[in-house]
């Protein structure tokens, strides 16, 4: 059951971990395929050789899609998304709810899509996250930034990224505080243009207080 009615041009913190706790991600193909849904499925576009593209992902860190794919998905998305963590067991998105039903749409694809393609891949059966979806209300600009802040805190969690979060390649820690690598794909600056230089943000989220997960 989620935990906060879904309205439209509202912000949540969507979050979900694997079936009872299992791990969802075992090597940089599944991270890359996750990272690729949540990305590129933020609208009704459809892709073909998605296995090809994560590859070349894997590969080069380049999915390969032409900008004419990627404007169209800014023109007709259902969510925007503004940040997000991928972790072994679980993970965490912030989005911008910004049509009717954008979440449901979204969501319904990105899990869906990766379940297939987990279950295929490992001969698996049944469920692969724990339920539906969590989609918590985001209610005030300081609380966007505080949740912006608690996800790309998760990585502390591991032992190699306990003291270098904006390291963790599957966060868009480095998206803040370095180059933005999807440019309109993650929008972020409803949070960034609120610091004066990334290094500010940087040290907000380092000095936030904001705990880590214990999805």
């Amino acid at each position: 059951m989620r935990t906060a009615p879904i309205l439209e041009d509202s912000y949540y913190h969507v979050f979900n971990r694997g079936n009872q706790k299992q791990i969802l991600f075992y090597d940089a193909a599944d991270y890359s395929r996750f990272l690729f849904l949540l990305l590129y499925l933020q609208s009704p576009v459809t892709f073909t050789q998605i296995n090809r593209r994560v590859q070349k992902f894997v590969d080069t860190q380049d999915f390969d899609i032409k900008p004419k794919d990627i404007a169209e998905i800014v023109a007709t998305r259902y969510v925007s998304v503004l940040n997000f963590c991928i972790m072994p067991n679980h993970f965490h998105i912030t989005v911008h709810n910004v049509t009717e039903e954008g979440i449901e749409k979204y969501m319904h694809r990105v899990g869906n899509a990766y379940a297939k393609y987990f279950n295929t891949k490992y001969e698996r059966t049944g469920h692969v996250f724990q339920g539906t979806y969590k989609a918590n209300t985001i209610l005030d600009d300081e609380q966007l930034v505080y949740t912006s802040a608690y996800i790309h805190k998760n990585p502390h969690e591991l032992t190699s990224f306990a003291n270098a979060c904006h390291q963790y390649p599957w966060s868009s820690y480095s998206d803040y505080v370095h180059q933005n690598r999807w440019g309109k794909l993650l929008d972020h600056s409803s949070i960034s243009d609120t610091f004066d230089t990334p290094a500010e943000y940087q040290t907000y989220v380092e000095t936030s207080g904001a705990k880590m997960s214990n999805t």
